[in-house]
C-alpha cells in the first residue's frame, strides 16, 4: 500500500501547517508544548480562530461549519494541529454533543445549539458517569421524569471534566425506570448549568489539579425541548457519541512533541563526560520508542487510507491501545529525565529545579488516565481478540 501523500495532500498538509504555526498565538503554542495548564480564555480563543476559518469543526455537516474533505485530509488536519502544539477543539462541543445534535436533535435544536458550539459561545461538559456506573454506564441511576412540559432531573454524575467551566452539560438520564433491560429507559438531555438545583463541586486528582467535578441534581427542571432525539433511545445516541470520541484517540502527534521535548532536555543533562542522550542506554530506550511511535502512526495511516466507505473499523482499538501505551510510555520517560529535579512540586521559579521537571510527575500521573478513558484498554484487548483476532 502506498501510503505516501499525493501532490494535492503534501499543498493541504503544508496550508494547515503554515495556518496553525502563524495564527494560533505563540504563547498558547508554548504551554500547549511545554505541557502548562491552558486557562479557559486560551481554549475560547483557539478554537474561535479556528471557527472563523473553517477549522473547528470540519466533520460537522456543511451548513453548519463542516468541511467536504477526504478521511486523508481529516487526518492531516489533526495531525499538523497536535505537532504544532495548536490546543485541539474542545471535545464535548466538537466531536461529542455536536455531532449527536446534528444527526439527532431537531431543527430548532441544531439552529440554537450549534453555532453556539462550534464558536465556543456554549462549553459543554459531558454528565455519563455515575458512582458505580462509570465503565458499566448502562447501570446509571439518574432518573428524569416528565412532570408537564420539564422534566424532573434527580441524581448525581461524577468524573464530569472541566465540568468548573462548562455552561452547558449533555447528560444520560434514565426516563423509564421499568425497562426491562438497563440500557433501554435512557434518554439524552440537554441542560443548562445555572439551573435551580444544580451543584457542581470540584474533585482534586492525585496529580494536584481540578480537572474533574461531581455534578448533583436536585429536582432540576428541564424543558422538554431539550430532550435530544426520541424519549428512551439515548442509549444509541450514546453509543454513536462514543464512536465519535474515539476519532483521533492515538494522538500520535502529541507524543511526537513529547518525544522531542524529550531528546531537547535529555540533550541538556549532564552524566559524567557526556550528556544523557549520549548515554547508549538511554539512547536505545529512545530510539526503541521512537520507532514504536512511527510504527503507530504508519498502523493509523492505513486504516484512515482505508476508510473511504466511513464504515467503523474495529483496528482503531488497535490505535487506542497502543496510542495510550506509548503517551504512558512519553511522560515516564521525561519524568525519568528529570530525575531528582522531578521531586519539587508547584515550587516555582526560585529553585534550581526547572519548571518542565517540576511538571514531569503531575503529567505522568494524570496520564494514567489515557488507558481508562474512551474504553479502557482491557476491552480495547477484548475488542481486538473477538473482532479482529476472531478469538
Amino acid at each position: 500500500m502506498n501510503l505516501a501523500l499525493t501532490e494535492e495532500e503534501a499543498a493541504f498538509r503544508d496550508e494547515m501547517r503554515t495556518f496553525f504555526t502563524t495564527e494560533i498565538p505563540a504563547e498558547i503554542r508554548e504551554k500547549t508544548r511545554v505541557g502548562v495548564e491552558l486557562s479557559r480564555d486560551d481554549v475560547v480563543k483557539t478554537m474561535r480562530i479556528l471557527n472563523a476559518n473553517g477549522l473547528a469543526v470540519p466533520h460537522w455537516p456543511t451548513e453548519f461549519g463542516g468541511r467536504d474533505w477526504t478521511p486523508v485530509q481529516r487526518h492531516i488536519w489533526l495531525d499538523e494541529m497536535q505537532r504544532a502544539s495548536v490546543p485541539e477543539p474542545l471535545a464535548f462541543n466538537a466531536s461529542m454533543v455536536g455531532p449527536v445534535i446534528a444527526t439527532f436533535g431537531s431543527q430548532e435544536q441544531k439552529e440554537k445549539f450549534l453555532p453556539k458550539t462550534a464558536n465556543l459561545d456554549i462549553w459543554w461538559c459531558q454528565g455519563f458517569s455515575e458512582p458505580e456506573a462509570g465503565s458499566d454506564l448502562a447501570s446509571l441511576r439518574t432518573t428524569a421524569l416528565r412532570d408537564g412540559d420539564d422534566y424532573l432531573v434527580n441524581g448525581q454524575k461524577t468524573w464530569t471534566t472541566l465540568g468548573q467551566y462548562a455552561d452547558w452539560i449533555f447528560a444520560l438520564v434514565r426516563t423509564n425506570p421499568d425497562a426491562p433491560k438497563k440500557q433501554a429507559g435512557i434518554s439524552f438531555l440537554l441542560i443548562d448549568l445555572n439551573t435551580p438545583g444544580i451543584t457542581v463541586r470540584p474533585i482534586r486528582l492525585i496529580d494536584g489539579s481540578v480537572e474533574v467535578n461531581e455534578v448533583f441534581f436536585d429536582n432540576v427542571r428541564v424543558p422538554a425541548e431539550n430532550l435530544v432525539g426520541e424519549e428512551n433511545q439515548g442509549w444509541s445516541y450514546a453509543k454513536f457519541l462514543l464512536g465519535n470520541e474515539r476519532t483521533g484517540v492515538a494522538r500520535v502527534g502529541h507524543t511526537k512533541v513529547r518525544l522531542d521535548l524529550a531528546k531537547e532536555y535529555a540533550a541538556a543533562t549532564k552524566v559524567g563526560g557526556g550528556t544523557l542522550l549520549e548515554d547508549p542506554i538511554f539512547a536505545a530506550r529512545f530510539a526503541e520508542l521512537e520507532n514504536e511511535v512511527l510504527a503507530l502512526e504508519l498502523t493509523q495511516l492505513r486504516m484512515v487510507s482505508s476508510s473511504e466507505d466511513g464504515k467503523p473499523n474495529p483496528a482503531s482499538s488497535i490505535l487506542k491501545l497502543r496510542g495510550s501505551e506509548l503517551q504512558q510510555a512519553a511522560t515516564e520517560m521525561l519524568m525519568d529525565i528529570a530525575g531528582p529535579d522531578s521531586l519539587p512540586y508547584e515550587a516555582g521559579e526560585d529553585i534550581e529545579s526547572p519548571g518542565w521537571a517540576q511538571r514531569s510527575v503531575p503529567t505522568y500521573l494524570n496520564y494514567r488516565k489515557v488507558s481508562i478513558y474512551g474504553g479502557s484498554n482491557e476491552v480495547q484487548r477484548q475488542i481486538i481478540a473477538s473482532t479482529i483476532l476472531g478469538l
